[in-house]
């Protein structure tokens, strides 16, 4: 498969570093790549509806990752989220599951975890339950 006709993934973090990261990662597994520092800069970009899955962090600047989750279901852009977190509160884990999330996955995370939930989400797959 090309990169052109590879799936988009966005990744929504207000720390730069792990955006670059997982941008890094994700091209070199052939996937395309958006990212965000909020998830306001999400909404009024012109991608929503080309995006394939969305890695969300959970404490964001602003609004929340589970208020964009939320908020990205009610417009009816809804796509595969993978919660990316420092968090480790379950409460904010089940709340992230409750809504759908394919995955929930601490920071620091290995490279595999996030390839294995992405392929998932991609394929229409739930690893709920799963933390890592």
């Amino acid at each position: 498969m090309s990169v052109r006709g590879a799936p988009l993934i966005a990744v929504v973090d207000d720390d730069a570093a792990v955006c670059e990261g997982i941008s890094s990662l994700l091209r070199s597994a052939g996937y395309r790549c958006v990212t965000f520092a909020s998830a306001e800069a999400l909404l009024a970009s012109s991608v929503p509806g080309e995006i394939d899955c969305i890695l969300l962090d959970i404490r964001l600047p602003g609004m929340s990752g589970l208020d964009l989750h939320l908020e990205l279901t009610r417009i009816k852009r809804a796509v595969p989220v993978i919660y990316v977190t420092a968090a480790s509160e379950d409460a904010l884990r089940q709340r992230a599951l409750s809504q759908g999330a394919i995955a929930v996955l601490t920071k620091t995370f290995k490279d595999h975890d996030l390839l294995t939930a992405i392929g998932s989400a991609l394929h229409g797959g739930s690893l709920e339950g799963n933390d890592t």
